[in-house]
Order: structure tokens, then C-alpha cells, then sequence
């Protein structure tokens, strides 16, 4: 058995048949910036949207470069896969403002007749830029964790002329204040296409796609794509300075015959989500066996914020 073989059983807990295993030390891996759609006549323009994807920043292979200890490195090797975003945050309530999320994708599709279940799992780490120090009346005015308000992962999915987004996010800050809890995605009842893109009509957006763009937000953290998880909250290791990355794990398996979640896990804990109901809506032209795993981070405050991946698979049975 290789080393490979050896550290993938090891560090992680793959179904039957292994899609993707990327260990970023060996390159990007197929993943890549999720970009704007430049179709528009007559100059390849974006079809109308008032979320303005041009200014999210790439994702990049990072050996997580800091000024105090030089290079950190991965998990494994030098380099991991690094999500940014620009030093720019919109309040919580509003439409995310540009350059405030990152992205990654991979784009993928079904393969194998009569496969159920499909999983994403991770090691991975998050920190903010410590770029200067806040206010005095802080414990540690140079920590920074409340700039980051969100970092997640999950699918975008589509099969039997049924899209679904599936995903889970740790909502960590709400405008400054430090919430630490999971949310999984499922659309709002009830809501019509207009409100899920912020009142604009006529959005090529529906309702139920793009969550980690789309959907109205809340003053106590809800969102119309997301639903809390029950018992979701979950303080996760965030060390005293931005180069001190503790790497963590974590897993999201889904039931793609009935359309639920069924598990998710972070670090040691484990919840049961089954019978949750993943949210199907209809199918977009051209892209039917669709899976594409995505992983976004989102900034709180106008600060820089970080989420690396340092080795994922995708694996189903």
C-alpha cells in the first residue's frame, strides 16, 4: 500500500467509490475561481444581477506566507488551496458587497448508475489579515476572528432534470458579534424569485440557487437559504495570531436517491441529519449530472479573511 493509500484511509473516511482525492501540495486539481458568466451580446457581458461577481478574488496554491514566521505550509507539503476575499463587508442584512466572498469549484458530473450517497470531506483552516490593531478595550485587539463571517462548503447538483444546492456553513460573525454556529442549506418557504435576488426582476437567478450569493439576510443571523442545524453551535480552534493554523476536519454526506441530508460531521462531533429534505427545484438547461463541490469564505468586517483547504475528497457509493 502506498503512503497515499495509507493517509487517505487514515485521515479519512471515504464512501465506496472515490471520485476526487486532492492533496493541493500537487496542484490546483481541476478546482478553480467561481467567475462571473461573461454571455451577454454584444460585448460578452454578465447577464443582469445586482450581485457583481468581478471582483472575487481567485483562489490560489498558497504556502501560507506570513510576515513573523516566513512560510507556514500545508497539512501536507508546502502548499494548500487558499479562498480570500478583498478588505470590503456590506452589513450583514444587505447584498454581499463585491470583492466579499471567495470562492473555489470543481466541476464534475454522475458517473455510476444506481449511486446514492455522495460526500465531501475536508481538512481545512481559516484566519483574518492582522493588518493593524483594533481599539484597547478588546482582550486581544489584534485576533481579528469577528471579520470573519461565514466559510463553508458543499454541491452544486443537478440529476433527473432536478437541480439542488446542498451545503453547510459556519456562520461566524453577525455585523461584529461572534455567533459560532452550522447552518445547512434549504431555501425559505414561501419566497418568490424577486426577493431571493434582492428584489431585482427578471434575475437569471432563481429561487434556491447560488445560496452563498443569493437570498435575503436577517438581523439574527438567519438567511433564506440557510436553516440552523439543531445543536449546531460549535466552537471551532481559532489561534491568537493569523499565522497559527490549526487544521480541522470536517464532512458533509448526502442521500441523492430520497433528497436528504444524512450526516455531517466537524472535528469530533457527528450529527444525524436524516430526514432533512434537500431543496430540488427544476433543472437548468445543458447541465443535467451535475456535480460541482464548491467552498466559499465571506469577510464581516473590511478586512481580508483566509480559508484554506488543504486536502479534500469526494467520494459515493
Amino acid at each position: 500500500m502506498s503512503v497515499d493509500e495509507i493517509m487517505l484511509r487514515s485521515r479519512f473516511m471515504p464512501l465506496e467509490r472515490i471520485l476526487s482525492y486532492d492533496i493541493f501540495n500537487n496542484g490546483f486539481n481541476g478546482w478553480m475561481t467561481l467567475m462571473p458568466n461573461f454571455t451577454e451580446y454584444p460585448d460578452f457581458d454578465v447577464p443582469k444581477t445586482l450581485v457583481n461577481k468581478d471582483q472575487w478574488p481567485p483562489v490560489m496554491l498558497s504556502s501560507a506566507t506570513y510576515r513573523y514566521p516566513g512560510t507556514h505550509g500545508a497539512m501536507s507539503g508546502t502548499y494548500s488551496l487558499k479562498l480570500s476575499t478583498r478588505p470590503v463587508a456590506a452589513p450583514y442584512c444587505e447584498k454581499p458587497a463585491e470583492g466579499s466572498l471567495g470562492h473555489a469549484i470543481k466541476r464534475m458530473s454522475f458517473s455510476r448508475p444506481g449511486s446514492r450517497f455522495l460526500q465531501i470531506e475536508c481538512w481545512f483552516s481559516y484566519t483574518a489579515e492582522q493588518d493593524i490593531v483594533d481599539g484597547g478595550d478588546r482582550p486581544q485587539p489584534g485576533l481579528h476572528e469577528n471579520s470573519i463571517r461565514e466559510f463553508g462548503m458543499g454541491f452544486d447538483t443537478q440529476e433527473g432534470g432536478r437541480r439542488y444546492f446542498t451545503g453547510i456553513r459556519y456562520l461566524n460573525s453577525v455585523d461584529g458579534k461572534m455567533t459560532q454556529k452550522w447552518q445547512y442549506v434549504h431555501s425559505k418557504d414561501g419566497i418568490t424569485d424577486k426577493e431571493w435576488a434582492f428584489g431585482l426582476e427578471g434575475d437569471w437567478c432563481k429561487k434556491g440557487i447560488d445560496p452563498w450569493w443569493f437570498g435575503r439576510r436577517y438581523p439574527n443571523g438567519d438567511h433564506d437559504g440557510f436553516r440552523d442545524l439543531p445543536d449546531g453551535g460549535q466552537k471551532l480552534i481559532y489561534n491568537e495570531t493569523d499565522c497559527k493554523l490549526n487544521w480541522q476536519y470536517m464532512r458533509l454526506k448526502l442521500d441523492t436517491r430520497d433528497h436528504e441530508y444524512v450526516e455531517f460531521q466537524c472535528q469530533d462531533r457527528v450529527w444525524d441529519m436524516r430526514g432533512i429534505k434537500i431543496d430540488v427545484v427544476d433543472g437548468y438547461h445543458r447541465i443535467d449530472n451535475l456535480i460541482n463541490p464548491v467552498f466559499w469564505v465571506g469577510a464581516d468586517t473590511n478586512r481580508r479573511v483566509f480559508f484554506y483547504v488543504d486536502s479534500v475528497v469526494v467520494s459515493q457509493e
